[in-house]
């Protein structure tokens, strides 16, 4: 019997939501817009830096694309489609992922799969560089107060970073209620410095007009598509609205966008834009040559903290990518810790923090600076838009019923692929200035990711073969019984319907039966929660044994005592009392089969990330006293 059937989660309850629309928009501004906030600090530099003689159609051409681009991308793509594939209102590529192999098999679900844990993995690229790149940017405007302070840079970034990261473990909750308040304060200085100099200079707003950027297309097109490697760097950060959505709501997003931040970021380009027109020798750095004499050292103050701000956003958001790929059966069990009793999407990852760290640390000790940063940026960006393009044409093409409605979404995705071809391509082009950096992290991450699912599978696959059904051994074994003791075993077992090895060898080597027995399974939904009536399902299979299944959401952690609370409230004849169960677990040991599988390294990989994988007792909360191990070889 099941206690219910498939329903809409209440996703009110893992979320701590402000009262207010304003409140959940200043919220937006200190996590969803940090990235694509700090982009100023480089962008249109790195766009104009190559013209040796800066002319006024360069920088108005170039403006005008990035302007368009913009709009196009972000106000269009994200903020206006991308925000309406949501998974029970939560957003990301796995979200995504989820969304658009629902009810998909064969060859299109496999490429689907490949092609979206090749764009996560490409988002722990993102998240290496973001934090070098976004402080080093910040820090290097001491050199427009004095060229003498441009050696302190470098040793500047690294003891920032290094707090940064070293704060992680406390979680986020303090500084998380001023990340708000501080971007709202970013962004409305970045609309007063940029609307400064173009009442200097309105000529500027002529890059409004996109003839401007289609002139500068069609005049030099080789160099308009090397550009888009740069333009892309003001897009910086757009993945990032559609995988925070389950925090703050598509509806808060799209007010801090329009109202806030698209205005704030336009003007400041735009601003940039004009103290160029005056002064071409600005472009040496044009966002802080934007500020007065007097104002650059405040200017340099707020940039750091809004580039910290920035970079944890894109740590957090690894440590959440972590988590679903997790649960999703894509990563092995890894050690997940709450820095809020309250808020549960606030979570640390010490082994990510960690690998995280010594990652940025090493960017900014061989890379030195923003400019250098900047090939290998572009390509994870890119190719995380890419991926996200893909899945929503795969998944919106679908859904539209009516054959015009089905054409109209080819044609506006297309459209929208099309410019995501350009701007991957055109980051390509860097791959050997470093584009190499991110594309090889990409495809390690890649690699472990599909050979961890596929060993899971192999796994799986190969206890169903040599399995017989539980139910009928089960009632074999209730007519024949061994020697019963008092209590509860839990055996738990990736394949319901099968019999577990643990109770094979339990069987084998104690030879006893415990009066009630239970086997457990655990499965991870393709929604980000699972409301209570979910939870569990609950199957009997002979006088004394049950099948229990216990359902989790992608973003929900496993709490396997607590759910089984639940289960012994609602089904009283099954005795669950924690001081009379005991669980019993397999303890798998990978080894060479006679015709193996898998390839001898990418078994070495499975079986090394088995290895170092969380303990299962502690992943799911099982208290370790209660635990009982048996060891067994697997062949591969």
């Amino acid at each position: 019997m099941t206690t219910g059937t498939a329903s809409a989660p209440n996703l009110a309850a893992p979320h701590t939501v402000p009262s207010s629309k304003a409140a959940l928009m200043i919220g937006a501004l200190g996590v969803v817009y940090g990235d694509i906030g700090t982009s100023p600090l480089y962008t249109l530099r790195q766009c104009l830096v190559g013209y040796g003689d800066l002319q006024p159609a360069h920088v108005l051409g170039v403006l005008s694309i990035l302007f368009w681009m913009l709009m196009l991308v972000v106000s269009f793509k994200y903020v206006t489609l991308v925000l309406r594939a949501d998974n029970r209102g939560e957003g990301g590529t796995l979200a995504l992922l989820e969304l658009a192999i629902r009810g998909r098999q064969g060859k299109v679900r496999v490429l689907l799969i490949a092609l979206a844990i090749f764009g996560a993995a490409l988002f722990y690229g993102d998240s290496m560089i973001t934090p070098a790149i976004s402080v080093l940017s910040a820090l290097e405007g001491i050199s427009v107060v004095s060229h003498r302070f441009e050696h302190w840079v470098v040793p500047l970034s690294l003891v920032v970073l290094i707090g940064l990261f070293m704060v992680q473990s406390h979680g986020t909750g303090v500084m998380g209620k001023l990340f708000g308040p501080i971007m709202g304060l970013w962004f409305a200085t970045l609309a007063v410095l940029g609307a400064w100099q173009i009442i200097q200079t309105p000529a500027i707003l002529h890059a409004l007009n996109p003839m401007w950027g289609l002139n500068f297309v069609i005049e030099s097109p080789r160099a308009s598509f090397v550009l888009l490697g740069s333009v892309v760097l003001a897009l910086t950060g757009a993945e990032a609205l559609y995988a925070d959505m389950g925090h703050f709501g598509r509806g808060a997003i799209r007010r801090a966008w329009f109202w806030m931040v698209a205005p704030a970021l336009t003007l400041c380009y735009f601003g940039q834009g004009a103290l160029l027109l005056r002064d071409p020798k600005a472009i040496a750095n044009p966002f802080f040559l934007l500020a007065p004499e007097w104002g650059v050292v405040p200017l340099v103050c707020l940039a750091t903290v809004a580039t910290i701000i920035a970079s944890q956003a894109v740590i957090s958001g690894a440590y959440s990518m972590t988590r679903q790929a997790v649960q999703l059966g894509y990563w092995p069990r890894m050690e997940i810790l709450h820095t809020s009793a309250i808020e549960k999407g606030q979570i640390y990852l010490p082994q990510v923090n960690a690998l995280l760290l010594v990652a940025v640390l090493v960017l900014v000790v061989v890379f030195r600076s923003s400019d250098n940063l900047a090939a290998a940026y572009g390509f994870a960006v890119t190719g995380t838009m890419l991926t996200t393009s893909v899945l929503l044409l795969s998944l919106m093409s679908r859904a539209a019923v009516s054959g015009p409605r089905r054409a109209m979404w080819w044609a506006i995705l297309g459209f929208l692929l099309v410019f995501d071809l350009l701007l991957f391509s055109a980051n390509a082009l860097k791959v050997h200035e470093g584009g190499w950096l991110p594309l090889l992290v990409g495809i390690v991450v890649f690699m472990l990711m599909m050979t961890w699912r596929r060993g899971r599978y192999l796994l799986s696959q190969q206890q169903k073969r040599d399995r017989q059904p539980l139910g009928e051994f089960m009632e074999q074994l209730e007519q024949f019984p061994p020697a019963r003791v008092h209590g509860t075993a839990i055996f738990m077992t990736m394949n319901p319907g099968n019999v577990p090895p643990a109770l094979l060898h339990n069987l084998k080597h104690n030879k006893v039966l415990h009066d009630h027995v239970v086997f457990l399974t655990i499965r991870s939904a393709d929604v980000p929660y699972v409301s209570p009536e979910e939870r569990f399902s609950l199957t009997k299979l002979s006088a004394s044994s049950w099948q229990a299944v216990l359902t989790y959401g992608f973003k929900e952690e496993p709490d396997v005592p607590d759910a089984l609370r639940e289960v012994a409230e609602a089904y009283p004849e099954v005795d669950l009392e924690p001081m009379r169960t005991s669980y019993y677990l397999s303890r798998q040991t990978v080894v060479a089969a006679k015709r193996p599988a898998m390839r001898g390294w990418r078994r070495a990989v499975f079986a090394f990330m088995a290895r170092n994988s969380t303990r299962s007792t502690k992943f799911f909360k099982i208290p370790p006293n209660r635990v009982v191990e048996m060891g067994m070889q697997v062949e591969l």
